[in-house]
């Protein structure tokens, strides 16, 4: 007997097709994962005339005047507006103050674009500006710049933003997966899984022994404290769309190194392993918008640790791996019964709509 005639439910299995076969956007091309990079690689960047640096990344380095500028923008369609630990106002600063952060940058400047839908409440609109200002004040950033427009009622979703931001890259700051090498530390710092939780929670109407809240925050001062201690850190990302496992399998396949994950060091809070049983989700894949992953060379790994450990975003930073020779290109994590899986890139989203 084969196996399909044993598991009929086999059958219904199919490999996803390239984005070229596929005549519509489906939601999966908005998760950060393979199907997102397919849809830049094989849509977008064709039309855009060739490649676009940091096409594939959150932030772009420039130079201009003399200064090395990172450049960033982000959009925010989070469904609902407001979660537990956050809104929609409190990601649209906050995600872009940590998408420069990534490249060292501290940002100065953001622009704040607004898409409204006809008939949102104006008090709604009300809370989400007052969040996103009381974001900004907290992350140190000024909003500078904007722009507004309202589309028909049923074409929208109450309220999008979207965000850019520029700050400055101090000098001898080369933040890329490039400079990754074997022997690297793997940092993360802190509990992952979190944000996507808590808006599922959310979103389900799901009740949790332990309240779950979103980890939202600005990461510019962990950076600067991690920065003071070496300006030779290799990589940094934030985790979100695709969570730790995206950042990993991105890093792995701009560096060429394989990356080795060791699956209890990686810090998932037991409510958060709890609702990802209850739910069919792997924590690893799950989306983060306050924490970050960062490749450190081994001899700055403790002290790097420790500097992390005395900021307040940092205090459960934990080394879960390293980068190695083998298997390049590979995510693989050793699991606490002594085997090994593979972390691959996640295909498309598993939360949609998470930030």
């Amino acid at each position: 007997m084969s196996d399909t005639t044993a598991r009929p439910d086999l059958l219904s299995w199919t490999c996803p097709a390239p984005v070229r076969d596929r005549p519509r956007v489906v939601m999966g091309h908005g998760g950060g994962g393979a199907m997102s990079a397919e849809l830049i690689e094989q849509v977008v960047l064709p039309g855009l005339g060739g490649p676009v640096q940091a096409a594939l990344t959150d932030s772009a380095v420039v130079e201009l005047g003399g200064a090395r500028l990172a450049f960033s923008t982000d959009s925010f369609v989070v469904r609902p507006l407001f979660f537990p630990g956050g809104s929609i106002g409190d990601l649209a600063v906050n995600g872009t103050v940590n998408d420069l952060a990534m490249s060292g940058a501290r940002a100065a400047f953001l622009s704040c674009g607004l898409i409204l839908e006809e008939g949102v409440e104006l008090d709604t609109v009300s809370r989400v500006a007052e969040a996103l200002g009381a974001a900004a004040r907290a992350a140190g950033v000024r909003v500078v710049t904007g722009d507004t427009k309202v589309v028909e009622a049923g074409h929208g979703d109450g309220v999008y933003i979207n965000t850019s931001g520029i700050g400055l890259v101090p000098a001898g700051v080369d933040l890329r997966p490039e400079r990754v090498t074997p022997g690297d530390v793997v940092v993360v710092s802190g509990a992952i899984g979190v944000h996507g939780v808590a808006i599922m929670s959310e979103r389900e109407n799901l009740r949790f022994e332990v309240g779950i809240e979103s980890d939202c925050a600005a990461l510019g001062g962990l950076v600067d404290a991690m920065l003071s201690v070496t300006s030779d850190l290799r990589v940094l990302r934030d985790p979100t769309r695709g969570g730790l496992a995206a950042s990993l399998n991105e890093i792995a396949a701009a560096s060429g190194c394989g990356v080795v994950v060791q699956e209890r060091a990686v810090p998932v809070p037991p409510p958060v392993a709890g609702a990802c049983a209850m739910l069919g989700l792997d924590p690893m894949y799950v989306a983060n918008e306050g924490k970050l992953v960062a490749f450190v060379p081994r001899e700055h790994a403790d002290a790097v640790l420790a500097a992390m450990k005395a900021h307040p975003l940092g205090s459960e930073a934990a080394i879960i791996g390293e980068a190695v020779t083998d298997h390049p290109g590979m995510v693989v994590a050793r699991t606490g019964l002594g085997g090994t899986r593979v972390v691959d890139m996640p295909m498309g989203e598993q939360l949609p709509r998470i930030c």
